[in-house]
């Protein structure tokens, strides 16, 4: 990790400084390569599940599905529902799978080289078109294996604890609160992320520095949902396994790679 970057962050934010210092270098290193159709297919096998349980699913998928090779498309659209299912996925994951592997031949998720060449927004706006696919998803997919600079998952459980821990926060910050805040790290948002994760270890090890000064969070207006004709709010997002209605949907929990420290 640059130096430069560092120092940037360091100059910006004297709280955010403070836990640079006392976590050290920063190990954030993208992937060696990124295959969009089989990066997108291991998050939905992972979605609601810990790493062993999603791990086994994914090996049955690889056995069964595409015989020893992480399946293709078009393996995943000729294998039966029943097959897939006894690999281990939910009929919400099956029909999320599948969703996938029709958007990556209509190429609206594009090959690797292609999404590349793509903005972060707009690899946000494609990607989130799947089903099961939210926009957290896709952040953690620009940062650990497209290597975007400039990515701030402000709805990630772990990034907002990270936050209030080290900045001697009562209460989590609100994701628009986050957001604001984070204007400052620009455009190095990923690497203060990957901070924020860290500070969650050094709280749990007794070693979190205290913040450096008294934060003053920006005031920032709640969102305000969109009300149409016979409703008296919008649904919220749909997600894979999700409910629509009137329940609050939980920050998605932070599953950033432990070995990536």
């Amino acid at each position: 990790m640059s130096q430069h970057i560092l120092a940037h962050l360091s100059s910006a934010d004297p709280v955010l400084a403070g836990l640079i210092h006392a976590v050290g270098p920063c190990l954030l290193e993208p992937e060696s390569e990124c295959h969009p159709f089989q990066a997108l297919a291991q998050a939905i096998a992972h979605q609601q599940l810990n790493g062993t349980a999603a791990n086994t699913i994914l090996k049955r998928f690889i056995d069964g599905c595409g015989q020893g090779a992480f399946p293709t498309p078009q393996m995943v659209l000729a294998a039966s529902e029943r097959s897939l299912r006894a690999a281990g996925f939910s009929f919400a994951k099956v029909a999320a799978l599948r969703d996938l592997a029709d958007k990556t031949l209509a190429a609206l998720v594009p090959e690797a080289a292609a999404l590349l060449a793509l903005g972060d927004e707009e690899i946000v706006a494609r990607l989130t078109q799947v089903r099961g696919i939210g926009r957290w998803t896709v952040e953690m997919l620009l940062m650990f294996r497209l290597g975007r600079p400039d990515v701030l998952p402000v709805d990630d459980f772990g990034v907002r604890s990270g936050f209030r821990a080290a900045y001697g926060l009562r209460k989590l910050p609100r994701p628009q609160v986050l957001a604001a805040w984070g204007e400052r790290w620009r455009p190095y948002r990923s690497t203060a992320a990957w901070y924020l994760w860290r500070a969650l270890e050094l709280e749990r090890a007794g070693q979190l520095p205290p913040p450096a000064q008294r934060v003053r969070l920006p005031r920032v207006r709640p969102r305000r949902r969109r009300v149409t004709s016979g409703a008296s709010s919008s649904a919220p997002p749909r997600r894979s396994g999700g409910r629509s209605g009137s329940r609050r949907r939980r920050a998605p929990r932070s599953r950033a790679p432990g070995s990536r420290r």
